[in-house]
């Protein structure tokens, strides 16, 4: 299957396809402690095989990630994606933001932005998030976003929390 990976406004960020430049400061994030509720900090090795999951899934699967930048600035300040592949139960909305791009919206502003072209492009009658229960911010995220918490479906592991996001 071959796929236009779109690229999506917002009144801030251009939500768009991941490039080679983007490798430094991805490998610096999933490097971090900052990636901890990512089961970070990750190798190289491992950071790279996350990058090109991100890259394949969009020719294999017709979702993937996207890296979302300032649209004045051209600054990229993290990524939002629709991933499943053969690793997750459900077709998952996931997010990480850079560390200096922290407490202005963006995540919520490029999730937002991914779920509208998610359930315009897509049959699924929802999505989901899978997150680690320490992970306070991105439960707050979810929620804010409109997910409700769903005990009862399958997860990537036992202590995983999955947030569901149902079509509008």
């Amino acid at each position: 299957m071959m796929i236009d990976i779109p690229q999506l406004e917002t009144s801030r960020l251009r939500l768009r396809a991941l490039r080679f430049d983007d490798w430094p400061d991805y490998l610096a994030f999933l490097a971090s402690p900052r990636a901890a509720f990512m089961d970070g900090p990750h190798t190289p090795a491992t950071a790279w095989s996350y990058f090109c999951n991100d890259v394949a899934q969009w020719q294999l699967f017709g979702h993937g990630g996207l890296m979302f930048e300032d649209k004045e600035s051209g600054a990229v300040l993290g990524q939002v994606a629709l991933c499943k592949g053969p690793l997750f139960p459900e077709l998952e909305l996931g997010w990480f933001v850079y560390e200096a791009a922290e407490g202005h919206g963006y995540a919520r502003e490029a999730a937002t932005a991914m779920l509208e072209w998610g359930f315009r492009m897509r049959s699924e009658k929802s999505f989901v998030s899978y997150i680690a229960p320490a992970n306070r911010r991105s439960v707050a995220l979810a929620v804010r976003l409109g997910a409700t918490l769903d005990e009862r479906a399958k997860r990537p592991t036992p202590t995983t929390l999955v947030y569901r996001h149902q079509q509008p």
